[in-house]
């Protein structure tokens, strides 16, 4: 650190752009050097560029070794950065209330800025962990805005306010909330292996919080913790709630009794959660996705005739649209997620296409020419013919209880199993004709023609992230609203730059996105989740979280430019 002191001491009074703490260069015999990390006692500080353009808001990645924090090797890697990072932003506070002028803004007062997660536990670059010359280091990145003209001050937050603070950080390291946290997460890894052989897609454990407090990133202050009904109670690792069988599952109830809560719960129960989330043993598949209706999305040669039987001047075969209605968008949405390997379908009424959903018999009788086939008419085919399951929450209709396997009332938050009742209800319903089994195994390829990052004609890059739920690319403009499971701007982000850097890397005519994209998942989650940053673009938060295959793919089938194209082996590819 007092190289990096020395640095700042002969900037020149007033400069501001901070360039030489970079580049670290000095002589060693003779020889220049350039090094931009520095050492506290054994605690490395590596400083890189946020953005070229912006040098007075460094990113520095804090390099901790394991034998301070008393780390074993062998232990979850993800687990241990994920409860870090989590105490790591405590100190990130405690250093900004040092420094904190209501007066002025943080370009003139300086300010420490860490990444804050959601309540799932993912790969991040913003906590990592990295062997260097075979020792083992915890790695914590922030950036920092150094204040305006005043490199005083900015020497003393990087050279001894922030050295001090990691120290307090590892004093204050306590390995037993470590190891909880090891423990939870083994747990539900136990879940999850012991669904993937079951009957089972999903499972609440008794004492669950599912109601979300205000804020949404918590359990609600006094909500009733959930209890499974008696009947359709099992034990899973030591652990009482209830199993969601695979095949068809209708939560009912009123309005405001909690059945689309149980629905959100389920969504983010793809990934595990931290402890006192309050939905900690909500399991799902990991394969699970919401699907909704999405007025307006852009569809590209997707063959939608399981539930599209014909489409007015075009093809519902190779349906292309840029502004879908709401029927053919769920009809796309459903297809795209098979062809992803969805295995589990999360699909809310209140979300959905009503014309799409259901058509009752009144109904079917009076229109005689009827190109949509509800949902209610191929949902259970895509369980026995497709392995597809489906969770459905139902306030409105009847038509899905005659299809389903299982059916949970809610009623102010209690589930109670009404099964029997419901198809009691159902006995002298006029038996449903069986319509064909349809083709549900799509592949598609999409040409390197408009796949870039490059507006056509322009020779630099274009690359952006909305907070309204938009990603630019190229000459894309992507809406990304609909997609439930995105669960942070970090995980958008991410997205974003791995599409870039399959687009400016890619080599290839035709492009198989399923191969693509789960190449590009595998570098990041061996190499680190900033293998596929650059700096080059501005207005980018620094933090990426690893997302799923299925999201990136969802990204990249509402673009309007790409083409795609039928694949001659049309097989699923997941």
């Amino acid at each position: 650190m007092k190289r990096l002191a020395h640095y700042f001491r002969e900037l020149q009074s007033g400069q501001s752009t901070y360039g030489v703490i970079y580049e670290g260069s000095y002589y060693d015999q003779g020889e220049m050097i350039s090094d931009p990390t520095y050492w506290y006692n054994d605690v490395a500080y590596h400083i890189e560029r946020t953005h070229k353009l912006s040098l007075d808001i460094p990113c520095i990645t804090i390099q901790i070794p394991f034998d301070r924090l008393g780390l074993d090797e062998n232990k979850n890697e993800i687990v241990l950065s994920d409860w870090a990072l989590r105490r790591w932003g405590d100190h990130i506070e405690a250093l900004n209330q040092l420094i904190y002028n209501r007066s002025r803004s943080d370009k003139e007062n300086g300010a420490f800025y860490c990444f804050h997660p959601t309540n799932v536990v993912l790969q991040r670059n913003a906590s990592h962990v990295k062997v260097i010359s075979d020792t083992w280091y915890l790695c914590l990145m922030i950036t920092v805005q150094l204040p305006f003209k005043n490199n005083d001050k900015a020497m003393r937050m990087l050279c001894k306010m922030l050295p001090k603070e990691v120290e307090e950080f590892i004093t204050t390291w306590d390995l037993h909330q470590l190891n909880a946290a090891y423990d939870l997460v083994n747990q539900q890894n136990r879940i999850r292996e012991w669904l993937k052989t079951s009957s089972y897609c999903a499972f609440i454990a008794n004492g669950s919080i599912l109601p979300r407090n205000k804020e949404g990133n918590g359990p609600l202050a006094g909500a009733l913790p959930f209890t499974s009904p008696d009947d359709i109670e099992i034990e899973i690792c030591g652990l009482r709630g209830m199993g969601i069988s695979r095949g068809v599952t209708v939560i009912t109830g009123g309005g405001y009794s909690g059945k689309s809560t149980m629905l959100d719960a389920l969504n983010s129960g793809i990934y595990n959660h931290i402890l006192g989330d309050g939905r900690e043993f909500v399991i799902t598949d990991p394969t699970a996705m919401e699907i909704s209706a999405e007025e307006g999305r852009s569809i590209k040669n997707m063959n939608i005739t399981p539930f599209i039987k014909w489409i007015p001047h075009g093809s519902a075969e190779q349906f292309s649209t840029d502004y879908a209605s709401g029927s053919t968008s769920q009809a796309a949405n459903i297809m795209e997620a098979i062809n992803y390997g969805c295995k589990l379908l999360l699909i809310d009424e209140d979300r959905s296409a009503t014309n799409f959903m259901i058509q009752d018999i009144k109904m079917r009788s009076l229109i005689k020419r009827e190109p949509i086939t509800p949902f209610t008419e191929r949902v259970r085919e895509l369980y026995e013919a497709a392995h597809v399951s489906s969770v459905l929450v139902i306030g409105g209709s009847g038509e899905f209880l005659s299809v389903a396997d299982q059916i949970i009332l809610m009623d102010n938050f209690v589930a109670t199993n009404v099964t029997q009742e419901a198809k009691r209800l159902c006995e002298n319903d006029k038996p449903r004709e069986r319509i064909p089994y349809t083709h549900w195994d799509i592949e598609r390829l999409i040409t390197s023609d408009h796949f870039s990052s490059y507006p056509q004609g322009s020779g630099t890059e274009k690359l952006t992230v909305s907070t309204m739920g938009y990603i630019g690319m190229g000459d894309e403009q992507v809406d990304i609203r609909g997609l439930y499971n995105i669960t942070s701007n970090a995980q958008l982000v991410a997205i974003a730059f791995l599409l870039r850097k399959i687009a400016i890397s890619n080599q290839d005519r035709l492009i198989l996105p399923h191969e693509k994209i789960r190449k590009a998942l595998e570098d990041m989650e061996r190499e680190g989740v900033d293998i596929v940053f650059s700096s080059f673009f501005p207005g980018f938060d620094r933090w990426l979280e690893l997302p799923r295959m299925h999201e990136v793919l969802a990204v990249l089938n509402r673009m309007k430019h790409v083409n795609f194209i039928k694949s001659e082996h049309s097989s699923q590819n997941v």
